[in-house]
């Protein structure tokens, strides 16, 4: 089987914000069990910038951007020197890919980083993969690991996608301040996945939380690929998920349906800058008929998106039932809602959105 197993930053790093080596070391130790029963696995790992917090001696995680950068920078370093030496004790060894959206975006880049990680597979290297947090902006980033594994996931075609936290995964409600909270162990496929709302990460270490998780989940399923959230600290972890162990978190089901990695981009990673909402004989024809969404289905537009964003498209009602990357910015959206093509200026083009570019849920 090929694993792909994300760890955190709340797990990763102690209370100081400084790498947790132990857990580095368990995590590896892992691995190398599953490599020795000739799985292949990629580690997604979180805890450069915090690394770099505790390396320089920070008392607190600063907010601005450049700082952000020169910290991720200052302790990737340190985060890839861990895993190097605890891999290396099992006769490992590590290769760093450090990615931006851009190589999901892109065909080419795509295809390049999909090749790398495989060859590295094929080498008989585990590949630690980490977002490239010392060049990428707020505007052009991930902003979570959990939503880069997914895409790992996708991309190399693996069979189980785990999600290691510090929670023993997805429960009715927050554990930490209602005591009738349960576990919740499955969540089958034909689940309203997209209904699912979480909370945001519970420490200042973090920057994902339950909500990127269960978001790294539905990319996962709609790819085809089961998903676990799972404790780091419980004992085997990887080996319970990828066996489907009961009692190891929560799983959620593959789905049928496969989208290529630009679709998965636009429903679930991107952030959408803007909404429009369209009128019910709009809503019949996209969601029955998968076609292209024509100005003339719009009754209103919402947000200060420029062509080639990502935006919500809602029912009247308020509920989302698509995404898609606009061809006009919010300005001409607005000036051509509700017209026919016919009646469009020629600059224009016809479709506010192309089926190309639009996944509806």
């Amino acid at each position: 089987m090929r694993v792909v197993a994300k760890i955190g930053t709340s797990s990763i790093t102690d209370d100081r914000g400084a790498i947790n080596v132990a857990m580095v070391q368990s995590l590896c130790a892992q691995v190398a069990q599953l490599r020795s029963q000739h799985h292949e696995v990629l580690v997604v790992t979180s805890g450069a910038v915090a690394g770099g917090v505790a390396a320089l001696g920070l008392s607190q995680r600063p907010t601005d951007t450049s700082t952000l950068q020169a910290l991720a920078a200052a302790g990737q370093s340190r985060l890839m020197g861990h895993y190097n030496a605890a891999l290396e004790t099992h006769g490992l060894i590590g290769a760093q890919v450090l990615l931006v959206p851009n190589d999901f975006i892109d065909r080419a880049q795509y295809l390049h980083a999909r090749n790398t990680m495989l060859r590295l597979l094929e080498l008989g290297c585990i590949p630690v993969i980490n977002e490239n947090d010392a060049i990428a902006s707020d505007e052009i980033r991930f902003g979570d690991n959990d939503r880069i594994a997914a895409l790992v996931a996708h991309s190399v075609d693996a069979d189980v996608l785990v999600l290691l936290t510090d929670t023993d995964g997805l429960f009715t409600a927050d554990p930490t301040t209602d005591a009738s909270a349960t576990l919740i162990d499955h969540v089958s496929a034909s689940d309203e996945l997209m209904t699912v709302r979480a909370g945001a990460s519970s420490t200042a270490r973090g920057s994902g939380g339950m909500a990127s998780k269960l978001a790294a989940a539905r990319i996962a399923s709609w790819s085809g690929v089961r998903t676990v959230i799972a404790r780091a600290s419980r004992p085997d972890v990887l080996h319970g998920a990828m066996t489907g162990a009961s009692g190891v978190g929560t799983t959620f089901a593959a789905h049928g349906r496969s989208l290529t990695a630009r679709k998965l981009w636009i429903a679930f990673a991107a952030q959408p800058t803007g909404r429009v909402t369209i009128d019910d004989g709009a809503r019949s024809v996209l969601v029955n008929r998968g076609v292209s969404l024509l100005h003339a289905g719009v009754v209103e537009v919402r947000g200060g998106f420029a062509a080639g964003d990502v935006v919500e498209i809602a029912d009247v009602s308020g509920a989302v039932v698509a995404r898609g990357l606009v061809r006009v910015d919010e300005r001409q959206a607005a000036a051509a809602a509700g017209k026919k093509s016919s009646e469009l200026a020629d600059d224009i083009p016809a479709e506010l959105v192309h089926r190309d570019d639009l996944i509806v849920y």
